[in-house]
């Protein structure tokens, strides 16, 4: 039999955890917060570098240490329970979750549901990359990931494609570990990231960023050789007589992340197909009445400082509507 709950909140990220401060704020006494990793934190736990908080926390703090604060704080919050490797597997329109947890399968009925998600890395085979398979092509995030919390190197020589936040400050990273990035494949006429990423990870560091070029194919037997390079004109067409060949053994894809959304399509809510967001008529949103999403699940942000911003205003809405129940579709906040 499932057990009721008045507020769940899937995702223990900066999204979830600012939502779920919010919510109790806004007078929210039961809360359940499920995270499926084994800490709290989210993508924040690999995001080493500093530039976080200034605007949140008018301070220059590295990911662990602006997810450390959000942390301490649901930890002060007796009405907030955590339950971490929690991963979730269901979500109906009625607000019934199930979802799986060391040694136990639980349902539970929720009031409301919040939906913290995050989002997932583009990869090689959505940008239609050709070539072989080889060892040695992971996603920005991975490598990441790989570095930061694994301790280990993805390659020696490493391309990057793509010009966003994540692959710029990789290319920075695996400079500082002893790798050398030979170059960052934009097809763009200007970068996808932040500018200070571009000034701070490649220009102050010599890494060449390609801008108006993409990778025609990649090559390599077991393990990654070189990538084929091309400029291409407004039109994305290749433009004859420019292609070159760079030697590495390592590619970053850095093109764009998608919003995780599986279980509000699970729920049966309208979705985007074009950017894979809920479909409603306010940030926070969705098309079924209680159900709220935030942070990356809503709409992909540069900042976390915005993703704690927006993601409180969505435990505001979930607290108002616990209160009176409002219509999605004829009460917007």
């Amino acid at each position: 039999m499932a057990s009721k709950r008045e507020l769940v909140i899937v995702g223990g990220g900066p999204a979830g955890m600012a939502a779920a401060l919010a919510a109790n704020k806004s007078g929210v006494r039961d809360i359940l917060l499920l995270e499926r990793d084994q800490y709290l934190g989210g993508i924040l736990n690999q995001c080493i570098h500093p530039g976080f908080g200034l605007h949140r926390f008018k301070a220059e703090l590295t990911g662990p240490e602006y997810a450390g604060r959000f942390i301490k704080m649901v930890g002060d919050s007796p009405e907030i329970e955590v339950s971490l490797r929690s991963f979730v597997v269901k979500l109906t329109g009625e607000k019934l979750l199930s979802y799986l947890r060391p040694g136990a399968f639980e349902e539970i009925e929720a009031g409301a549901v919040i939906l913290a998600t995050g989002a997932r890395e583009r990869t090689r085979e959505m940008i239609h990359i050709p070539g072989s398979r080889p060892a040695g092509v992971y996603p920005a995030g991975l490598a990441q990931k790989m570095i930061n919390i694994e301790g280990w190197l993805p390659g020696r020589e490493a391309v990057i494609v793509g010009s966003g936040d994540i692959g710029l400050i990789m290319a920075r990273r695996m400079v500082m570990e002893g790798m050398k990035v030979k170059a960052v494949i934009e097809i763009q006429k200007t970068s996808r990231g932040l500018a200070r990423n571009v000034v701070q990870c490649l220009e102050d560091y010599g890494i060449p960023l390609y801008l108006s070029h993409k990778i025609t194919k990649i090559h390599g037997a077991d393990r990654v050789e070189k990538v084929d390079v091309v400029e291409v004109d407004k039109n994305f067409n290749e433009k004859p007589g420019t292609g070159f060949a760079l030697a590495c053994d390592t590619v970053l894809v850095s093109v764009g992340l998608i919003p995780e959304n599986e279980l509000l399509e699970l729920a049966g809510a309208e979705i985007d197909r074009a950017t894979n967001t809920p479909i409603a008529p306010e940030v926070n949103l969705t098309s079924i009445a209680g159900i709220f999403a935030c942070g990356n699940a809503c709409k992909i942000y540069d900042l976390v400082d915005w993703v704690s911003r927006d993601s409180e205003k969505a435990g505001k809405m979930a607290a108002e509507y616990l209160k009176t129940r409002w219509n999605t579709q004829t009460q917007i906040l």
